[in-house]
């Protein structure tokens, strides 16, 4: 599958996704977040240039980060209100390109697929770069962070015991036991580059057989933890991974591509004072502490607005 096909999906199939689409549903319909009352963008209404707006896509971990970026602002003393769980990059991105957002949050791989199918970028810097080329003029991206939300190779706590395998290890290093291993994902893994066809020509794995599953969803989940399979195609920041004791291996040959989180932001609608604090809370965000923020919100059922305040504070972000 690609590593781009989850960021279009109306919604994650993940804990917590129902309440938060009734919550955000509400609040759309309403014109306002829990925490503000500003005007829809859905309207089309324009930001009015004192406020920044702080828009986000329709699933949990989109919504975090935006009250992470948020709250980075307001403690900078930028004021902010929040449009969360608009909808797909479709509607998205329209909306930050005519200046109803400021500032959302993206992934940096599905952003450039979205904008060039065909870019095959080899490091994070050139995704960075191809993007930039084909960005809308009244757009732009600032620094984009270590944490990633992409496809995955990982295995279960019983599978990553057995062979000694750990968070260090490689896919690479399951070559001499795939051969005895089940693997799952959504169908199309089973006949795409960035699946089991890279898979053996990046790293020479051939499994033991392919179990036809979802893309890294509730059948993937359980698979995966009943051992019907060993390995699946799992979302690096999927809080399962902390629950069950999962073990997502590195790709060092960036099969799954890049998928940083990164603010894109409306030009001359952000201070450079808002940019410099989101430029700093992608210095401290990486893929552990996006999975435990995550965590926190789907699986403790906390407000991600107060697990966003929580973390800036932790990072002296705040």
């Amino acid at each position: 599958m690609t590593p781009t096909a989850h960021r279009n999906r109306p919604f994650r199939t993940i804990p917590g996704v129902a309440a938060a689409a009734l919550v955000a549903a509400a609040a759309l319909l309403t014109g306002c977040s829990s925490d503000d009352t500003g005007d829809n963008p859905l309207d089309g209404a324009k930001a009015d240039g004192k406020t920044v707006v702080v828009g986000s896509n329709n699933f949990p971990e989109s919504i975090l980060l935006a009250d992470i970026y948020g709250e980075a602002l307001k403690a900078k003393g930028v004021k902010v209100t929040y449009k969360p769980n608009i909808g797909s990059r479709e509607t998205t991105y329209g909306l930050i390109k005519n200046g109803s957002i400021t500032v959302l949050p993206e992934y940096n791989g599905a952003l450039l697929a979205y904008l060039d199918p065909k870019a095959t970028p080899k490091t994070t810097e050139e995704t960075t770069s191809a993007i930039t080329a084909k960005l809308d003029d009244a757009l732009m991206l600032l620094e984009p962070s270590q944490a990633q939300d992409k496809d995955s190779v990982t295995v279960n706590a019983a599978t990553a015991a057995k062979y000694h395998l750990t968070s260090e290890s490689s896919i690479g290093d399951l070559k001499g036991v795939a051969k005895d291993l089940v693997i799952g994902g959504s169908p199309e893994f089973q006949t795409r580059q960035q699946g089991l066809v890279g898979l053996k020509d990046v790293y020479g794995l051939e499994f033991k057989s392919f179990k036809a599953l979802d893309a890294g969803g509730p059948l993937t989940q359980a698979a995966l933890k009943q051992n019907a399979v060993q390995v699946a195609d799992v979302f690096t920041t999927d809080p399962a991974i902390a629950k069950e004791k999962y073990v997502v291996l590195q790709d060092p040959q960036n099969l799954f591509g890049f998928e940083n989180v990164q603010p894109l932001v409306h030009k001359g609608s952000l201070s450079q004072k808002g940019a410099d604090a989101l430029n700093a809370v992608s210095a401290k965000l990486d893929t552990k502490a996006l999975l435990d923020l995550g965590a926190q919100v789907q699986l403790e059922d906390k407000d991600p607005l107060d697990v966003a305040r929580a973390w800036l504070k932790s990072a002296g972000l705040a």
